[in-house]
């Protein structure tokens, strides 16, 4: 998570616009966060998440991250 949080506001948005992208940034940035932190919602996310409706999630991440510049449940 540290790896997206230092990127710029505008990579950020970029990532979670493309489809594909959004999707492969969410696993990769929700289970490395699990990895360090652990957790039962940090776990519970990550299945959400891993699932092809997270798609749903990383499109909710990106409106979070344009108004609260940070992602949703981080």
């Amino acid at each position: 998570m540290t790896w997206f949080n230092k990127q710029s506001r505008l990579i950020q948005i970029i990532l979670l616009l493309i489809p594909g992208i959004n999707w492969i940034t969410e696993i990769v940035v929700r289970w490395s966060t699990w990895l360090k932190q652990k957790g039962l919602l940090r776990l519970i996310i990550c299945i959400l998440v891993t699932i092809p409706s997270g798609i749903i999630i990383g499109w909710l991440d990106l409106l979070w991250v344009i108004l609260f510049k940070k992602l949703f449940l981080q």
